[in-house]
């Protein structure tokens, strides 16, 4: 059956509806006189929103729209083949922004007078701004501002991004190095993301933070009854992430016991788990990290040189906060958003004298310190705009602000002793209070003190 629109305009009224672009037209006034079901889901207006209003809404709101369309219907002549690929942007109803590519075409009556208009428009917006954030990650690539979670411009985190993007190219073992809260496991973490094993699984171990007699099971699993309380078998660290990467931190506060198993592993490509005595193949990249000098700890006893020959294959030293102070203002920014998603605050800026006081500030934590300060000034500030007085005490203190030595217990001096020897005597003896003033944990302070045998009073 032949079909005949202009004996049955319904059937044309339902092929527009169907569409998935927009259509609409408007009379010689310019008030909307038809609204398809594809300009009503692609805008938000339904047809009894929009019919009857002025065509002025397609001319964007403040937006760049059809903003010739009023033009073009009092005087077409300009436009003898219409409003051709229109490249706009319009409000949508809920207020987002829409990126849309139009046509408009002058209706006319028997007597060749202007009857109206009929447009046409297709929504390119996920498309737009899909390419908008390509652009910005690609800027972001030139600027070199930026790599996987770690931030910084400076020379040192530019040579950092080098070597971690050499690493990721091959299954070496990496050895990480740098102060405490530097991002070690961060670089970790770009290293796994960026190399032929990121569809495995990444986990990350911290050495000091399970006791010595728990750490090897942790590590390499147990089968039930190897010790008291080993009640069922269980996989570890190593066979998880088998095909994957593993990260151990603190690899300087292993034991050479443990040392040696994990040497083996090394080697042979092969676990054995707690009171098991059948090997088990994995492969497994390994990744290691200290804030120790371990060629010190060699010369003590407690390394072993064979191990720190195994690990100590491909260094990459992380540079404290102190000695890259151009990037703290890309780090203040990036965890002011990151603060402004968790708190739901508006909070959008900082004041430049407290900017001024975290670029003299001394960072004894490094950015771990950094990001806490900033989550610290959202628990106080009042308004948009975080102030000197919203940062916590100790960076608040100009008398704080000097650059400590390196908080590694194995690079301790002189200097390092004599500032923690004023601090203990500005705190009277008390080891919290000297922590507080040395900007570390008491833990740390207690290290120290160990390591350069002080008593808690100078």
């Amino acid at each position: 059956m032949e079909l005949d629109f202009r004996k049955n305009p319904a059937i044309l009224s339902n092929m527009l509806d169907v569409m998935a672009d927009g259509v609409f037209t408007v009379d010689a006034q310019g008030h909307i006189v038809a609204w398809s079901t594809g300009a009503a889901r692609i805008t938000g207006y339904s047809s009894d929103d929009i019919i009857g209003q002025s065509c002025h809404i397609l001319e964007g709101q403040n937006c760049k729209g059809f903003r010739v369309l009023t033009e073009f219907l009092d005087n077409p002549s300009p436009y003898p083949w219409g409003i051709c690929n229109q490249e706009c942007k319009v409000l949508g109803k809920d207020g987002r922004e829409l990126y849309l590519f139009g046509n408009v075409s002058i209706l006319r009556d028997e007597h060749g007078g202007v009857a109206g208009a009929v447009g046409t428009f297709t929504d390119l917006t996920a498309f737009i701004l899909n390419n908008q954030k390509i652009a910005v990650l690609e800027e972001q690539t030139k600027s070199r501002e930026a790599f996987q979670q770690l931030i910084g411009k400076s020379p040192g985190m530019q040579e950092v991004f080098r070597r971690l993007r050499l690493a990721a190219q091959s299954d070496v073992t990496v050895l990480l190095t740098g102060e405490s809260g530097t991002g070690k496991e961060l670089a970790a973490r770009a290293i796994h993301t960026l190399s032929d094993r990121k569809d495995k699984p990444f986990f990350a171990i911290n050495c000091s933070a399970i006791p010595e007699t728990l750490l090897e099971s942790e590590l390499f699993g147990h089968v039930k009854g190897a010790f008291t309380g080993a009640i069922r078998d269980k996989i570890g660290v190593f066979q998880a992430a088998d095909g994957g990467t593993l990260f151990l931190d603190e690899i300087g506060d292993t034991s050479p016991l443990l040392q040696l198993k994990l040497l083996r592993v090394l080697q042979e490509g092969e676990i054995r788990r707690v009171g098991d005595d059948r090997a088990i193949k994995i492969n497994v990249r390994l990744i290691t990290a200290t804030n120790r000098n371990l060629q010190t700890l060699m010369a003590q006893g407690t390394l072993r040189e064979d191990f720190y020959y195994r690990i100590h294959v491909f260094e990459i030293t992380l540079p404290p906060l102190r000695e890259r102070r151009a990037d703290i203002p890309l780090l203040v920014n990036h965890f002011i958003e990151d603060n402004v998603k968790i708190f739901h605050r508006e909070v959008h800026e900082i004041a430049q004298d407290a900017l001024q006081r975290l670029q003299e500030y001394g960072w004894p934590g490094n950015v771990r310190e950094l990001k806490n300060a900033i989550e610290h000034a959202f628990v106080t500030v009042q308004g948009h705009c975080i102030t000197l007085w919203d940062l916590p005490p100790e960076v608040q203190k100009p008398s704080l602000h000097r650059s400590p030595p390196s908080t590694s217990s194995a690079s301790l001096g002189p200097a390092e002793e004599a500032h923690i020897r004023e601090a203990l005597g500005q705190a009277h003896g008390n080891k919290t209070e000297a922590a507080k003033l040395l900007g570390v944990s008491r833990v740390t302070l207690w290290k120290k003190l160990k390591h350069l045998d002080l008593k808690s009073s100078p």
